[in-house]
């Protein structure tokens, strides 16, 4: 057994058991040696990012790590974009990195390049492997410190020799476990007191926004009086009819001052303070009140379920504390000419039940969005570290993790091109996924930005950046070269056509939405 054998044993041992890959030379043991696992899920991604991007779906709704595997410095590089996101949503992932062998790395060969640098600026946790006997304990801790705190991002270099050299004890060892931070008492008890004082919020993350914990909140609300909200930039919360109604903030810096206007105190579980997306010339970076009491009682790494139980017991929660929640109002199906609420109206009127929607629709999803929220019961999955071409990979993680659900993928034509070769994946693995593509034909949110930072007057060379236009991407022809079945809807009836056939059939569907800007 050589070091790459021990490490796919290690994995196997303790239930990581899919990588999302998109190996090299350097990483050909791996490779062989998962061939010797069949029970190893080994999916192939044609780009980086949407290795890392799947990853970050998969854990999202598995809640458990699964591998990544990326070739030395440059496919690396490549996948950052999406391990940022994936980090700022708090999702566990096992980067396997593969280096050259340890003699070779004396020479300034063309793949040669500064992966620890990489590493340390975006994992919470790295290490090298030194020879092939540490490969096996050094997955298990890179295991460990990617389940640790609710979810971190673990790099294990491996360099070629430490893969491919023999090892001389059989090992697969287990990972550990760290237990997670608790408030006090006496913390909980001050945030039950402020929580039913006027003006009140509990701003909730993680997975307090879905399951059994969103509905714990819900109750916490009914009890004190509080408003239940969540930011803008969420990694999964749950929606639709029977969940606890929550208020989430908007994206537009004014919008979201206006929100929490009269605001008296924000308290913090499983979530960072609300923040402006970028700063703007005479605008606040933060939406608060300049008197609201920011209380940051339980951090997204630490003990969130505790954290909400213990709150819930001191306030008063019982059996008996009914939460508001959203009642199901399915709008009916539209008709005519193309317009995005009318859009929002079809979606709401067809999604299916405990569906998973992805959203990364940016600037279309502003009128989509709220026209849904009293549709059957679904999750959504959003963006949440601001880099463009989490969508479609995103979506492909979510599909493996959780193929009895139906997957929607939501995403604009500019966000699509980034890791438009997701859509290969989807279909090799025949992922039950319905992409829903919003033809805008350019970078709309660039356009609103501009506006924002007090331009007032667009050029030619300004505008050449914002357009995707001349020649125009054409994503019927895109989604059947990747070997996916697309249709392209120009009025509502033929859109709605097409959204009922993609959900009815398994397997994955492209709907390119040709809508007014």
């Amino acid at each position: 057994m050589n070091g790459a054998d021990s490490l796919v044993k290690t994995f196997l041992n303790n239930s990581v058991d899919t990588v999302f890959a998109n190996p090299g030379t350097s990483e050909m043991h791996f490779v062989a040696a998962l061939d010797d696992h069949p029970e190893m899920n080994c999916v192939l991604c044609l780009f980086e990012g949407g290795t890392t991007g799947a990853a970050d779906g998969y854990y999202r709704m598995k809640r458990d790590v699964a591998g990544t595997l990326l070739h030395l410095a440059p496919g690396f590089g490549n996948a950052f974009a999406n391990l940022h996101n994936a980090r700022k949503a708090g999702s566990g992932i096992v980067n396997v990195v593969g280096d050259h062998a340890t003699q070779h790395l004396r020479y300034e060969s063309p793949l040669k390049g500064d992966i620890l640098g990489i590493s340390h600026s975006i994992s919470h946790w790295t290490r090298v492997s030194g020879d092939a006997d540490s490969v096996a304990s050094d997955g298990a801790a890179a295991i460990q410190a990617a389940r640790a705190e609710n979810g971190q991002i673990a790099t294990l270099v491996l360099p070629a020799d430490t893969a491919w050299n023999d090892v001389t004890r059989t090992q697969a060892p287990l990972a550990g476990s760290q237990s997670l931070h608790r408030p006090s008492q006496q913390d909980i008890e001050a945030a039950a007191q402020r929580l039913k004082t006027p003006g009140a919020a509990l701003l909730i993350g993680d997975a307090a926004l879905f399951g059994s914990l969103r509905a714990l909140a819900g109750k916490i609300a009914a009890a004190t009086g509080c408003r239940l909200m969540a930011d803008t930039l969420i990694p999964r919360i749950s929606k639709g009819a029977g969940t606890a109604k929550i208020d989430q903030l908007v994206y537009a810096v004014e919008p979201k001052i206006n929100q929490l206007i009269g605001t008296s105190s924000i308290t913090l579980i499983g979530a960072d303070r609300p923040v402006a997306f970028f700063a703007y010339p005479d605008k606040p970076s933060v939406p608060e009140p300049a008197d609201c009491v920011i209380a940051d009682l339980c951090a997204r790494t630490d003990d969130v379920e505790w954290t909400l139980t213990a709150l819930a017991d001191a306030v008063g929660v019982t059996s008996k504390t009914q939460m508001t929640s959203v009642q199901l109002d399915l709008p009916d199906i539209p008709s005519g000419s193309m317009t995005l609420e009318k859009v929002g109206q079809a979606l709401a009127a067809l999604i299916p039940e405990n569906a998973i929607v992805c959203n990364e629709s940016v600037t279309s999803g502003h009128k989509i969005l709220p026209l849904i929220g009293k549709a059957r019961p679904h999750e959504m999955l959003a963006g949440t570290g601001g880099a463009i071409g989490l969508c479609l990979p995103c979506a492909t993680g979510a599909a493996i993790a959780a193929p009895e659900r139906k997957v929607i993928a939501l995403t604009g034509d500019g966000s699509a091109m980034y890791t438009l070769q997701s859509l290969w994946t989807m279909a090799r693995e025949n992922l039950d996924i319905t992409v829903i593509v919003f033809a805008n034909r350019g970078y709309q949110i660039l356009r609103n930005e501009l506006t924002n930072v007090g331009v007032g007057q667009v050029g030619k060379n300004a505008q050449a950046m914002f357009d995707v236009e001349n020649p125009t991407l054409d994503w019927v022809s895109l989604a059947k070269g990747h070997g996916i079945p697309a249709t392209r809807a120009e009025d509502i009836d033929s859109f709605v056509k097409a959204l009922i056939a993609g959900l009815a059939e398994p397997g994955p569907s492209l709907i390119e939405v040709v809508c007014p800007v």
